[in-house]
């Protein structure tokens, strides 16, 4: 078993007062790491914490831990803090197979917070949230925001096909920006690929023909359903997956 961190009891610990980054890492390579130190060290930034530890300082650090081939590493940064956590990526192939159920909960996601835009300590509502839904058909929980429109998932972001075209929530609708959503924006930019942010209502949804959602770990996860609509083609997703397991997964 791996030795645990020590850490100070202060502000993190006591009002969620700090940050976390959760990054993939395939045969010891930390996916994207650069755009998750990038996100980690702004929004250390916003609370005066000062991180100091540069990519090549992650990747030394985390050749000397016993991380799996397909794991995770986990940062956590607070004032008198700096954690660096690994276990396994436990997703697999027959999630991507099956496809994730989701259904909208009746908690909301407060789009006024500032640490709503930002991957906070403060994670009760997803992590209860996903609780909620352990042992049913439902793998990901969505939050409306406090005006009804869809936001994101409890720990991953949103993506709907319409006539070959993404639709994904706006950040104003109340969602952290994720590093796969910022991937598969700026791919959908740079190779011409319609991409939209924009306010999506769920009386919207029927009229969607795919969904996906993205983070870190998922990398890009089909979606059957979402709540009673199902997803019957797949068709932008797969090509959406290939993409990325081409230019992030198997890159060196």
């Amino acid at each position: 078993m791996e030795k645990k961190e020590t850490f100070t009891v202060d502000e993190g610990y006591f009002f969620g007062l700090g940050f976390f980054e959760t990054i993939a890492v395939k045969k010891g390579r930390p996916l994207l790491l650069d755009w998750h130190l990038e996100r980690l060290v702004d929004s250390c930034r916003f609370l005066g914490i000062t991180f100091p530890y540069s990519a090549a300082a992650v990747e030394k650090l985390l050749a000397e831990k016993n991380c799996p081939e397909n794991g995770v590493l986990k940062i956590v940064a607070s004032e008198e803090n700096i954690l660096f956590l690994t276990r396994e990526n436990h997703y697999g192939p027959a999630d991507y197979e099956k496809g994730f159920h989701l259904a909208y909960t009746k908690v909301r996601r407060n789009e006024t917070s500032p640490l709503t835009y930002r991957k906070s300590l403060n994670y009760g509502d997803c992590i209860l949230e996903k609780r909620a839904v352990r042992g049913s058909d439902i793998q990901e929980p969505v939050f409306l925001n406090t005006r009804g429109e869809i936001a994101e998932g409890a720990t991953s972001n949103l993506f709907f096909v319409k006539d070959g075209t993404l639709h994904t929530p706006e950040i104003s609708s109340g969602i952290l920006p994720g590093i796969l959503r910022r991937w598969v924006l700026e791919t959908g930019k740079k190779e011409g690929l319609p991409v939209v942010e924009r306010r999506i209502r769920p009386e919207e949804v029927k009229s969607f023909e795919e969904c996906f959602v993205t983070n870190s770990l998922l990398g890009i996860m089909p979606v059957s359903a979402l709540e009673d609509v199902k997803f019957q083609s797949r068709n932008i997703t797969e090509g959406w997956m290939e993409r990325y397991e081409k230019a992030v997964v198997q890159h060196s």
